[in-house]
């Protein structure tokens, strides 16, 4: 009886303009990871970036350094040279762009080379005017499209007419190993919990995103001295995250709890390193963007913590937290609320503060369970067979 051959390695360029912290970078290292444990050779183009630079090439990913976050007309061409010259130079079996403007030159670059272009649409770019739309549509022209949501999907197809077929719906992994709550210590707990100047009386409402206006830092606030929770003097709501230059607003939103009387009560930490600890000192996680994102860590990670989760029906939110009326009241893993509602807010992590014992542990075993459709392994092997079937299709001439 014959036997297929064995699969030969395959080389994969991921291309992203820098590699900070952020979802899509995280994803970038998740797969160049998955690429080296099976053989593979994994590429990054980037202009680099100290936080994930090292772990890149920890996890067996080779680094190239380029200037792809370029937008003007002439760099896009000239990369679009690098990125052939890069493809033919390594032998690059497909081409992984994960930004607008690297995607545009390596389309081109695709195209000379008769290489497979693979997009993933990350975020839900804003479409103000048919020039910026024309610009976001590159995210669409490769041989294949992941998506990081349903609702990422749903909103490819309605701007671009894309068929469902076409796209392939990956949602972004989440590293289940880390965001456990057996797996933080005391220790870590109690240097959180001190570094934010805390009681341990205190529960804690915790808003884990960067201080930006559509994140709805301003909202909370509002939801913070709304009742019901107003009424809890038992409460401190954290809200953790990097101004990421954006200082007017950090001072707009001190300004507005110290003109609320809130200052004890309503705390700006700062970036926070140790997530996990976060969580597991938290009694609640708010989500309370005020704009769709297009998938949504903090929620899927706060749900592997076992925390109940508030958050805005925007997006993916609707996939990554379970409420009625898409579920009954016994399957809920957290609260959906009206965008901007600070009412509506107010009283959903009230209610979520207010849970009993045992309801508690019963939502956090829910919440944990759905968290595992968000694995970072599931999203590995997802994306590889992605990879496998193009191959595939392309050398058979399909």
């Amino acid at each position: 009886m014959s036997s297929s051959p064995p699969r030969r390695p395959i080389t994969v360029l991921q291309i992203i303009p820098t590699l900070v912290t952020g979802g899509a970078e995280r994803t970038t290292i998740d797969i160049a990871a998955a690429l080296a444990a099976r053989g593979d050779r994994a590429l990054v183009a980037s202009e680099g970036g100290r936080l994930l630079l090292d772990e890149l090439r920890s996890v067996g990913g080779e680094f190239v350094r380029m200037p792809v976050a370029g937008k003007n007309p002439v760099s896009l061409l000239v990369n679009a040279r690098r990125i052939a010259a890069l493809i033919e130079g390594e032998r690059v079996d497909i081409v992984h762009a994960r930004s607008r403007a690297p995607a545009w030159s390596s389309l081109i670059a695709a195209r000379r080379t008769s290489v497979p272009l693979v997009t993933t649409y990350h975020g839900i770019y804003g479409e103000t005017n048919p020039l910026k739309r024309f610009y976001n549509s590159v995210m669409v022209r490769g041989a294949a499209v992941i998506a990081n949501s349903r609702a990422t999907a749903q909103l490819i197809r309605a701007r671009y007419g894309t068929a469902p077929e076409a796209i392939t719906i990956i949602p972004r992994g989440t590293d289940l190993g880390r965001f456990d709550v057996e797996a933080v210590d005391p220790v870590r707990r109690n240097l959180v919990r001190q570094s934010w100047g805390i009681d341990r009386e205190k529960r804690i409402v915790l808003n884990l995103a960067r201080l930006t206006g559509w994140k709805g830092q301003r909202v909370l606030i509002d939801a913070a001295t709304s009742p019901p929770l107003s009424q809890r003097g038992d409460v401190a709501i954290v809200l953790a995250g990097d101004a990421q230059g954006r200082d007017d607003y950090r001072r707009e939103l001190e300004t507005l709890i110290e003109a609320r009387g809130q200052s004890g009560r309503i705390r700006i930490v700062g970036h926070v390193e140790d997530a996990p600890a976060a969580y597991a000192l938290a009694d609640v996680a708010v989500v309370a963007s005020t704009e769709p994102e297009g998938f949504g860590r903090t929620a899927v990670e706060a749900a592997a913590m076992g925390l109940p989760v508030v958050a805005t029906r925007l997006g993916a939110t609707e996939e990554t937290v379970l409420a009625p009326p898409a579920v009954t009241d016994a399957e809920r893993t957290g609260w959906l609320v009206v965008p901007g509602d600070a009412a509506a807010l107010s009283a959903a992590i009230d209610a979520a503060l207010s849970l009993s014992e045992e309801d508690r542990a019963g939502l956090a075993e829910r919440a944990r369970r759905h968290a595992g459709n968000f694995a970072t392994e599931a999203m590995q092997r997802a994306t590889l067979d992605l990879y496998d079937r193009l191959l595939s299709r392309t050398r058979n001439g399909g």
